[in-house]
């Protein structure tokens, strides 16, 4: 009969637990790297990876926009392909949808009868010239003249740096988030705000750090960023697909 002393009975004891213990140093150390195969961004900090992100908007030469968006007078979608010198795509509102097309300067605006039909009957004064007006320029692609009061607000859907300035800005103190992942890109939130009350923007950890979605305080709304630099064909209807409004439209 073996005899074992204290310190054997001790050495048996701390033996498992000092493996224990080096397997648990050799999985740390061993443990995936969050940012391993990215670009880097994530290692930054919160107001480093919203500058990033904001520069590689800054230089895109185009950006698909789509998603929805809330303010007072109610919620509308946006479906945009945007490049620095026009766009093209669709804008909801809650009772109607009509589509945009810049080129350049010239805005086109394009509508199905009742979206025409609720603005004619207003300025025709009655029900059977607004509905004749709109059955002519259902589906027509109307030119929107640049002195026509809702010229510059229908612009405004357009513009790529002003519509991704005012629609992806955090607000407050930047805070780094989780990491996620969008449509398949690998991304890591930056909030404005501890609980993303100023807006909450993924960034892209996959290529170029472009914004790759945009979530508004306060529930206003969620847009999706994609196709970055995807180029897209801008060119004006042609006569067959125009009808001229004249020198003003209807109130949109």
């Amino acid at each position: 009969m073996t005899v074992r002393t204290p310190s054997s009975r001790i050495r048996r004891a701390v033996t498992p637990l000092a493996l224990c213990a080096g397997l648990t140093v050799g999985l740390t150390a061993c443990a995936a790297d969050p940012d391993e195969g990215t670009n880097g961004v994530g290692r930054l900090s919160a107001p480093e990876i919203e500058q990033k992100a904001q520069s590689a908007a800054d230089s895109a030469k185009a950006v698909r926009l789509s998603g929805t968006l809330v303010s007072k007078g109610g919620a509308f979608k946006l479906n945009m392909r945007l490049k620095q010198n026009g766009a093209s795509g669709s804008v909801t509102t809650k009772n109607s949808t009509f589509e945009l097309l810049r080129v350049g300067d010239a805005l086109y605006l394009k509508a199905d009868a009742g979206f025409w039909d609720h603005d004619d009957k207003a300025t025709h004064g009655t029900s059977e010239a607004g509905s004749e007006a709109a059955d002519t320029l259902d589906d027509k692609y109307v030119k929107v003249p640049q002195g026509d009061p809702s010229y510059k607000q229908l612009r405004g859907f357009t513009e790529m740096g002003p519509l991704l300035d005012g629609l992806i800005g955090l607000h407050g103190e930047k805070v780094k988030g989780d990491r996620d992942q969008i449509g398949g890109v690998r991304t890591v939130k930056v909030k404005g705000g501890a609980d993303g009350e100023g807006g909450t923007l993924d960034v892209s950890l996959d290529g170029l750090p472009y914004p790759v979605q945009f979530a508004r305080g306060g529930g206003a709304g969620v847009v999706v960023l994609s196709e970055w630099n995807k180029d897209f064909p801008l060119a004006e209807p042609s006569k067959e697909e125009t009808l001229d409004y004249g020198k003003q439209l209807p109130r949109t």
